[in-house]
């Protein structure tokens, strides 16, 4: 037990690459839609952005694309965006999505939620407590993606992040942002700050998958899985959900 909640055996589903790891990720996701949408309802998923998810959503297209798979019943929330910048910099995640998936499928476009990252400061936490205030009105993330930094931060949740916190702005830590450079070219460039889930929002998903892709992620995996529960390791606290899976690559596994 920790902090009165029964820790639980994280799930993990290792697969020879990413592509199949990916495949099966967006089957879940499309399964889900289609059960949600006979039954009327909304389907509301947690996105994620990088380069981890990419794959998923390649395949999500492909499946509206040729498959039919209609996005008309979806509400999505994404996990987090850079501060400050405007939503359509190449660099911003809001770009990013649009770019990656939601400019290719049929989602209405009052269902998108991401962080804003051009708000000015004093209405930052205003924002935050709507975004997770909206989530919860919309009935909670059904399922909520996750990849993992190299730091174990899911989202922006850098290590020191704690399980009751909610959607708040953040600051960087000097290994993400080293990790950004490439996408900004510059170093100058990466925001010192994001708006980010915090940990408790993420874990009110009623499913969470993290996936994660060869072999500079297979010692942060494995921490992740098997160290003891820490602030010092944010990806730690996924072993306190009871609906948790790691989705790998033979790679990314290599280590546990």
């Amino acid at each position: 037990m920790k902090n009165g909640i029964e820790k639980k055996m994280i799930k993990t589903i290792a697969f020879d690459n990413s592509i199949l790891g990916a495949k099966w990720v967006a089957k879940q996701i499309a399964d889900l839609i289609k059960y949600k949408a006979r039954k009327g309802k909304a389907c509301v998923l947690g996105l994620a952005t990088g380069r981890t998810p990419i794959k998923v959503y390649d395949e999500l297209i492909r499946m509206h694309k040729e498959d039919a798979l209609s996005f008309s019943n979806v509400i999505t929330f994404n996990l987090d965006e850079y501060y400050p910048i405007q939503a359509h910099d190449l660099q911003s995640y809001n770009y990013f999505m649009c770019e990656n998936l939601f400019k290719h499928i049929d989602i209405p476009t009052e269902n998108i939620n991401i962080p804003k990252g051009d708000l000015p400061e004093h209405q930052i936490d205003e924002f935050c407590k709507s975004y997770d205030e909206k989530i919860k009105a919309c009935g909670g993330i059904d399922i909520q993606l996750l990849g993992i930094g190299r730091t174990g931060h899911i989202g922006f949740n850098e290590p020191g992040s704690e399980i009751d916190s909610n959607t708040r702005i953040v600051e960087l830590c000097d290994l993400t942002r080293t990790d950004a450079i490439a996408q900004f070219k510059n170093e100058n460039l990466v925001p010192s700050n994001a708006i980010t889930m915090g940990i408790r929002t993420i874990m009110d998903s009623k499913r969470i998958i993290l996936m994660a892709w060869g072999k500079n992620k297979a010692q942060i995996v494995n921490k992740a899985i098997c160290s003891e529960i820490t602030s010092d390791i944010p990806a730690a606290f996924l072993q306190l959900h009871p609906n948790t899976e790691f989705v790998l690559d033979s790679l990314a596994a290599n280590e546990l």
